[in-house]
């Protein structure tokens, strides 16, 4: 598991659009990387909306939010435009940063046992330094815990 005060694991994945984004793009700036299990979701569609209400308060922070999951770009594009969704979405079909970062666990639903990623929120500094780690955080409170913690 990471811990705040670790470098942050670079990746390089792509958004909704297929341009490539890596990590190291944000240095200077702070990163609120979050990883959420699927697009379209309710849950999923309650987080990504409180953080594109707030994106305002984000950047007044120099922050720049940037979403994750499995699905594809496609899907993102869909998910955006449905709801209005300005940040990036990267998708990581291949799981690269979702096993970087730890989020990809056993889950139980239904008393059934599987693995998925685990709604998670990370706060990297300016520098690329992991400066918060939020795993198994809640969907409907994460986005202003994390602007608040700012």
């Amino acid at each position: 598991m990471l811990e705040a005060g670790m470098p942050a694991p670079e990746f390089s994945l792509p958004d909704k659009d297929g341009n490539i984004v890596p990590l190291s793009d944000f240095k200077g700036k702070k990163v609120v990387l979050y990883f959420y299990p699927r697009d379209n979701t309710a849950g999923c569609t309650r987080q990504a909306v409180a953080f594109a209400g707030l994106l305002d308060e984000f950047e007044k922070k120099n922050a720049v939010v940037i979403g994750v999951s499995k699905d594809s770009q496609a899907s993102h594009q869909k998910f955006a435009e449905k709801h209005g969704l300005p940040f990036i979405l990267l998708s990581d079909p291949e799981l690269d940063a979702i096993q970087k970062y730890g989020v990809w666990q056993e889950k139980k639903l239904y008393g059934k046992v599987n693995m998925g990623v685990v709604r998670s929120s990370f706060v990297i500094d300016e520098n690329g330094i992991l400066e918060r780690v939020m795993y198994k955080v809640k969907a409907d409170t994460n986005a202003k815990e994390i602007l608040d913690g700012l």
